[in-house]
């Protein structure tokens, strides 16, 4: 049993209930997350494209089923781990968007793809590629390869068109194996803050994929799949009309990185805020400030410290104290929260965040309705 579970099991359902909650806790509104995922969900069937939603931002089953039961072709996921444990969820259509390297990993990819329906992973060299497919056919496997294409964050991916068909190529060729498509991944633009520059941005490096795709096709390797795509760039990836599916992920939870940034040109903010940390004062000794129970375990720190939602006065600020405190900082003259009172705050960065916590706390309003994992929680190998 989850300590979530041992400590807030007998809160669920009963009215009022987050004010209980031991702090700090990852909270999920359920009802802004299916909102969300409806939202997504429609603007891809209107944009004629499928939805992969990347699980690497929520690492939950729960979360995972509700996405697919909307329509989501399946999962991605970032590392095989995370597709391990989401596979004995039971939830299939996984793509592994990260290089599978390594004896131990390929036979675990092997594994998995004699498991999985619909299972893919990607790849970005020859000798990874050869590694899987002789895995595969001693297994008597077939395993799913999409060719990954690094648009220029020179991360992961191959660098050239031309080392893409060869790519291609080796995978169709061999027996084991299937050539299911072409991955792109423009990371470094998801957080530009305007729109017309992220959109400037994006184009530039879709003049790489485009040229990929035309090789591919002049080669009789047109790819049956493109995938790519992310929540900062889902309305310019539709509208640009080379992906096939989204691999989109924040849009469930949105965060202050993505909350800063203009999604659509017609409209900013289409999806909302269902992702908390609900924290609590435990310390007043001071006029000018509070301290509460979330310092810097309690969120992924690279994106600066969180907005605060609730439960301090308007124009408060939050600010780290060491890695179990933070301050709530009150506008001049103006009184902090009191003692034992509860302050929700928002993740600035929600991927990271959600890592470091085995439980969403699951309201709907006020009440606690349920406690589901982060069941790929620490999954990263």
């Amino acid at each position: 049993m989850m300590q979530a579970e041992t400590l807030h099991a007998h809160l669920i359902g009963r009215q009022g209930s987050r004010r209980s909650l031991n702090t700090p806790a990852l909270v999920l509104d359920v009802e802004a997350l299916d909102r969300n995922i409806a939202a997504m969900a429609a603007f891809a069937g209107d944009a004629g494209l499928k939805l992969r939603p990347h699980a690497k931002t929520h690492k939950s089953v729960d979360i995972a089923r509700r996405q697919i039961e909307a329509g989501a072709l399946g999962v991605c996921c970032a590392k095989l781990g995370e597709a391990e444990a989401l596979a004995e969820g039971g939830i299939e259509g996984m793509l592994i968007t990260s290089p599978v390297v390594g004896e131990a990993a390929t036979e675990r990819l092997v594994a998995l793809a004699a498991k999985v329906p619909g299972l893919m992973a990607s790849a970005d060299h020859p000798d990874a590629v050869a590694a899987i497919g002789a895995a595969a056919k001693a297994a008597a496997v077939q395993v799913t390869l999409v060719v990954d294409l690094d648009p220029g964050l020179r991360r992961t991916g191959v660098a050239s068109t031309e080392a893409a068909v060869s790519l291609a190529r080796q995978i169709a060729g061999h027996p084991a194996l299937k050539f299911g498509g072409i991955q792109c991944y423009c990371g470094a633009e998801q957080h530009i803050e305007g729109y017309a520059e992220r959109r400037e941005a994006i184009v530039a490096k879709m003049t790489k994929l485009t040229d990929a795709i035309e090789a591919l096709k002049a080669a009789g390797l047109a790819p049956p799949i493109v995938t790519g795509g992310g929540t900062g760039t889902h309305a310019i990836d539709a509208e640009l009309g080379l992906f096939t599916e989204l691999q989109v992920g924040s849009y469930v939870f949105m965060d202050r990185q993505y909350g800063d940034c203009a999604l659509r040109e017609d409209d900013a903010s289409p999806f909302e805020t269902s992702l908390m940390i609900d924290a609590r004062v435990i310390s007043a000794s001071y006029p000018m400030l509070v301290t509460v129970d979330a310092g810097l375990k309690a969120f992924a720190t690279e994106a600066g410290p969180p907005p605060i939602l609730a439960g301090a006065p308007e124009g408060s600020a939050y600010r780290f104290m060491g890695d179990e405190h933070g301050a709530i900082v009150p506008p001049r003259g103006v009184e902090p929260p009191k003692l034992g009172e509860r302050v929700t705050l928002a993740a600035p960065h929600c991927d990271p965040t959600v890592n470091l916590y085995e439980a969403y706390h699951v309201v709907r309003g006020d009440t606690l309705e349920a406690i589901w994992p982060v069941t790929a929680r620490g999954r990263s190998a």
